[in-house]
């Protein structure tokens, strides 16, 4: 059945952004309650007391038991708004029921059991649909709706229509998948390809010219005419050209070309 919680609240006479912001300020939450034809009324309730009511139960299938000016009215929450950076609760709506009268609500729906394929196989529970609209009596409210996964093999899925919900019309489609267990994951490895791998294997070898062998370079010419050591001289192809290769050779400093 469905949890019941005690709230006070008392009517808002500034209304508005204006009067919300004021609401805030002195560390109220802003809220409204409206249904069966009444007029919407603006209220405001202590942020504390809210917060400390809503702690461990669904804020949607729990009945609040709202008293104003002496006056209590059960209702459910149809809305709760948050600060998009701070969890603050920042505006409630409260939609007022009665006891004869049916409601429609949302109710969550929570897996039972370690399912066979996870256990044995290695497989992964996926919930697809994690909360099922249902018409009820206030009195007939369910908190959750739980479903038993522990038969399920890799590849089975159960669907809303296996669902069993006492006393409550289920209006969410019979055939909407809730759970499923599928195989594992397995991680992607990037697979190099023939270039990468000829890279990889034959890496160009960079030689550095030390500074003795650049001293060496630019000096060889005068050794050569001032009757020393010749420097090795540079191959030649056909027609006086020199190889491509040597072409690579790094050329010493301050030289010209030939």
């Amino acid at each position: 059945m469905a949890q019941t919680v005690s709230l006070s609240a008392s009517p808002r006479q500034a209304t508005g952004k204006g009067g919300a912001r004021q609401a805030r300020f002195r560390g109220k939450v802003p809220a409204v309650i409206y249904g069966h034809g009444r007029e919407a009324q603006p209220l405001e309730l202590e942020a504390k007391a809210l917060e400390k009511a809503l702690h461990g139960v669904e804020p949607a299938s729990t009945i609040i038991e709202l008293s104003v000016d002496g006056k209590t009215a059960k209702t459910l929450i149809r809305e709760i708004q948050r600060h998009p950076i701070r969890p603050d609760i920042i505006h409630v709506d409260f939609f007022e029921i009665h006891a004869s009268e049916k409601v429609k609500l949302k109710v969550p729906v929570h897996l039972v059991g370690n399912p066979d394929g996870v256990r044995n196989a290695g497989g992964v529970l996926d919930q697809v649909t994690r909360e099922v609209e249902i018409e009820v009596l206030p009195e007939n409210i369910p908190d959750r709706v739980e479903l038993d996964v522990t038969t399920l093999k890799i590849g089975d899925s159960l669907h809303v229509r296996d669902l069993s919900i006492p006393n409550a019309k289920i209006l969410t489609e019979a055939e909407l998948t809730i759970a499923t267990v599928v195989p594992p994951r397995a991680e992607e490895v990037a697979v190099p390809t023939p270039e990468a791998a000829a890279e990889v294997a034959e890496p160009e070898l960079i030689r550095k010219v030390r500074e003795g062998e650049e001293e060496e370079g630019e000096g060889g010419g005068a050794a050569e005419g001032g009757g020393g050591a010749p420097a090795k001289p540079e191959a030649k192809g056909a027609g006086g050209a020199a190889p491509a290769k040597a072409e690579k050779a790094e050329k010493p400093k301050g030289g010209k070309e030939s």
